[in-house]
């Protein structure tokens, strides 16, 4: 499923590059919306969801995971990107939770 987005060649116009980015944010916003929906089933089993039932240690483990898949980004560059990812999707949740069904 990643392959085609994740291949090494190298594009040589900027219409070229800029295709390829749209297809990589094209994947990245689809799994996105499905980490927030996961995260979301998380946050409905926890005794303590939301924002309170944030868990430091399990956000390090998924930093350092990343980092080491990806190394060129780094620790710090990768932990604030998730940060905002793991914002956001709380976000989602609880939106999601106070709509009216």
């Amino acid at each position: 499923m990643l392959g085609p987005l994740v291949r090494d060649d190298e594009p040589e116009t900027i219409p070229e590059a800029r295709a390829a980015i749209d297809r990589i944010d094209a994947a990245l916003a689809t799994l996105l919306e499905r980490r927030a929906e996961l995260a979301a089933t998380v946050q409905r089993l926890k005794p303590v969801g939301g924002f309170a039932g944030r868990d430091p240690r399990r956000e390090r483990e998924i930093v350092e995971a990343m980092a080491r898949r990806a190394p060129g980004l780094g620790a710090d560059r990768l932990a604030r990107i998730m940060t905002a990812v793991i914002e956001a999707g709380l976000e989602a949740s609880e939106e999601r939770d106070l709509s009216p069904a």
